[in-house]
C-alpha cells in the first residue's frame, strides 16, 4: 500500500536551487594610461556595492550584484572596474517573510565570491596588482536597509580598502 499524500507533501517542501550564475556586464577603464603605470604612490581604493532582486517567473528570481572599484592616486584615476554578476534562483514554497531575507542576504552571499574573483582578475589583466576585496556582511547591510526603511537612524555602512 502506498501513501498517496507523500508526493503532495514533497511538492510543498521549500525549494532553493541555483539555476545559473553569469556575468551580466563588465567594465574597466584606465583613463590615465600609460603614465599611471609609472606612479609609485599607494592608491586609495573605493569600493561601492549594490544588489537587487526581482521575480522573473513563478518561483524564479534574478539577483544582481554590482561591485564598482575605483583606485586613485591623488586626483588621478588609476582604474575604474565594475562587475555586474547575476544569478537565477529557483525559490518555491518559502513563506513570504523568509523570501525577502533570502533575496537580500542569501543570494548576494552566493554571488559575491564570483564578483570578487571577476574584479580581481580584470584588474590584474589590466596590469595592476590584484584587488583583494574584503568579505561583506550582507546580513548587516540588510538589517541596516530595513531599519532605514522603517525610519530608524542607522550608521552608514561603507567599505574602504
Amino acid at each position: 500500500m502506498t501513501d498517496a499524500t507523500a508526493p503532495a507533501a514533497q511538492e510543498n517542501q521549500p525549494t532553493y536551487n541555483i539555476e545559473k550564475i553569469y556575468v551580466k556586464d563588465l567594465s574597466l577603464e584606465v583613463p590615465n594610461a600609460p603614465s599611471i603605470f609609472l606612479e609609485r604612490d599607494t592608491p586609495s581604493v573605493d569600493v561601492q556595492l549594490h544588489h537587487m532582486s526581482k521575480s522573473v517567473d513563478d518561483g524564479i528570481y534574478q539577483t544582481e550584484l554590482t561591485i564598482t572599484v575605483t583606485a586613485k592616486i591623488g586626483e588621478k584615476t588609476m582604474f575604474l572596474a565594475e562587475a555586474n554578476l547575476a544569478g537565477i534562483f529557483q525559490i518555491r514554497n518559502v513563506p513570504n517573510q523568509d523570501l525577502d531575507p533570502i533575496l537580500g542576504i542569501g543570494n548576494p552571499n552566493i554571488l559575491y565570491p564570483y564578483a570578487r574573483e571577476t574584479i580581481s582578475d580584470m584588474v590584474t589583466r589590466a596590469g595592476f596588482p590584484p584587488v583583494l576585496l574584503n568579505p561583506v556582511n550582507f546580513e548587516a547591510l540588510y538589517q541596516a536597509q530595513k531599519a532605514q526603511e522603517a525610519g530608524e537612524e542607522q550608521p552608514l555602512v561603507t567599505t574602504k580598502h
